[in-house]
């Protein structure tokens, strides 16, 4: 059994995640600001009201933790990159070596202009980038960090049913690729807790 903390708990990717991982036991822990947010009911869930952009409630839930997961996301604020620094420094104090994120596709290379990324590219069709620079800030953070990171790149995310059947590709989005379902996402994400594959890395995935 694992002991893992699962931020953005409440969102698409996240509430899947903590799904998934009850299922098969492991201890989990949200940190969420809306408790009722969270319809999910498990003697092995721990449900903690807080903000990640609170160094004490981060502190807090970190003791006692084998993996952290963020599927946190933008929501056009400086969430993602102000919570961060605050969870690794929390991490590195109590020894947690394990993050797996939820990034965006726009932080990939670029397969028409490999030097850059996505969004920095021609590749990208969206009109705005802070996602993508917000996502890219943390990428440079996790880097940096001594941590064993992985950050998980889909591209569009449709709800959509659980396949089981994806491409996944380090450092770029697989050829082609679309659209990948939240279903699908959270459980290449939730795997990655068992897996050495993509430790500091960005791993691409779609259809």
């Amino acid at each position: 059994m694992l002991r893992i903390l699962v931020l953005g708990a409440t969102g698409r990717v996240g509430s899947h995640i903590v799904s998934l991982a009850l299922q098969d036991e492991h201890s989990v822990t949200a940190l969420v600001r809306h408790p009722n947010k969270l319809k999910i009911n498990d003697e092995n869930l721990h449900i903690v009201q807080g903000n990640v952009l609170e160094k004490q409630d981060i502190e807090n839930i970190m003791t006692n933790v084998d993996v952290v997961i963020s599927a946190l996301n933008t929501d056009g604020t400086s969430t993602l990159t102000e919570s961060m620094p605050l969870i690794l420094d929390s991490m590195e104090k109590e020894r947690v070596n394990r993050i797996i994120t939820v990034g965006t596709a726009g932080i990939l290379q670029s397969r028409l202009t490999p030097s850059i990324l996505r969004y920095q590219s021609s590749e990208s069709k969206r009109k705005s980038t802070f996602a993508a620079e917000e996502h890219h800030k943390v990428y440079h953070l996790l880097k940096e960090s001594v941590t064993d990171w992985t950050i998980v790149c889909p591209t569009y995310l449709p709800d959509g049913e659980y396949t089981g059947t994806y491409r996944i590709e380090r450092d770029f989005l697989p050829e082609g690729g679309t659209e990948i379902s939240v279903a699908d996402t959270a459980e290449f994400v939730y795997k990655q807790i068992h897996s050495k594959e993509f430790v500091k890395s960005r791993v691409g995935i779609a259809y």
